[in-house]
């Protein structure tokens, strides 16, 4: 008997030992680089021809959209996430940040077996939106104006709850709507939420909002947003997105009133072969107190779109986009002046691994 025991106990410490020499750290390595041509017909003299877009914002140059290195690190339940990046979508899109080289920088903890709760901390994707800056993965090839001007990035802590694979809840608690450094230590942390249902494989709706307070003309106003997509891919050829982004702003100093803005898109993309694909968007975007897009009038644009993808490999992709917006006021720029409408071509060249 007690030669068992001394053999059970032996055995089980060489399974213990065993388990824990098991447990080997996972290192992944992707990336992600997009080169591109836009030509803007109203040939503005600005460096950024378009003041509330932050991809492929540059007229009659070959440039790089966005460059990005990522490293992940899995060991046991947590793992880390790192990401560097560069291009001209950085330069116009971080110009307010200290750290302008991360794009991402987080640490995951699974809270249990199944995976089912997670936490998250530090520079995380945005939860918000359909639309991601590396745009291979878009519709379209340049984002939509709801896209362009809701966060890219949150900087804060995320929990999530995964109770089976239809259903997905997100709480979050940030520094702020899209950002790193936070101007005034004394406001208090943002508030965000994410609902994910996808009743099947080839649709997914999509409910994330967000509350916390931020600047509107050099005051600190609340501000309440909310994002609602439907995604939904017909069978091999059709797949579609209807999108509705929502938001009001309170104007401190102008007795705690109410700024309304909005933003519907429609995006369907057929896929002729395994080879070619296209995409049509149509969008409007409303904001007449300049809350997000700043041009110093009032903002009613209706815009389209219409693209033509070549998947070269399953890594590389070719596409050109035409895109033409129209504006009730003038708040383009043509030339030296302003004008009511805005015609781009735009091409792109990506590969990511």
């Amino acid at each position: 008997m007690r030669s068992f025991i001394k053999l059970s106990l032996t055995l089980l410490v060489f399974n213990i030992g065993l388990a824990q020499e098991n447990k080997a750290l996972k290192l992944s390595f992707s990336g992600y680089l997009e080169t591109y041509y836009a030509y803007d017909f109203n040939r503005p003299e600005t460096q950024a021809k378009l003041p509330f877009m932050y991809n492929y914002n540059r007229h009659n140059e070959f440039n790089i959209n966005v460059g990005v290195l990522r490293a992940k690190a899995e060991y046991d339940n947590a793992y880390a996430t790192i990401a560097l990046h560069s291009g001209t979508y950085v330069e116009d899109n971080f110009t307010n940040e200290n750290t302008k080289i991360i794009s991402e920088a987080y640490l995951g903890l699974y809270l249990d077996e199944t995976k089912k709760s997670t936490v998250e901390v530090g520079i995380l994707p945005s939860y918000i939106g359909f639309e991601s800056a590396t745009s291979a993965s878009n519709l379209t090839l340049t984002r939509s104006l709801l896209a362009e001007n809701s966060p890219y990035f949150m900087t804060g802590a995320k929990y999530t709850y995964k109770p089976n694979g239809k259903w997905l809840f997100s709480g979050l608690v940030t520094n702020g709507w899209q950002r790193i450094n936070k101007p005034d230590k004394n406001v208090s942390p943002a508030l965000g939420s994410q609902i994910v249902f996808k009743p099947s494989t080839q649709s997914t709706f999509n409910w994330s909002t967000f509350i916390g307070k931020e600047l509107y003309y050099n005051e600190w106003g609340m501000r309440y947003f909310s994002n609602l997509y439907w995604d939904k891919q017909w069978n091999s050829k059709w797949r579609t997105i209807l999108g509705f982004d929502a938001g009001l702003q309170t104007d401190v100093a102008d007795n705690d009133t109410k700024l309304f803005w909005m933003s519907p898109a429609v995006l369907a993309q057929y896929s002729w072969t395994s080879k070619w694909q296209t995409a049509f968007r149509i969008e409007y975007y409303q904001d007449k107190n300049n809350v997000m897009v700043g041009v110093g009038d009032a903002f009613k644009t209706f815009g389209t779109s219409f693209n033509l993808d070549y998947l070269i490999n399953d890594k590389v992709k070719f596409r050109t986009e035409a895109r033409y917006l129209s504006g009730q006021e003038k708040v383009f720029v043509k030339e030296t002046s302003l004008t009511n409408d805005n015609l781009c071509i735009t091409t792109s060249l990506s590969f990511e691994f």
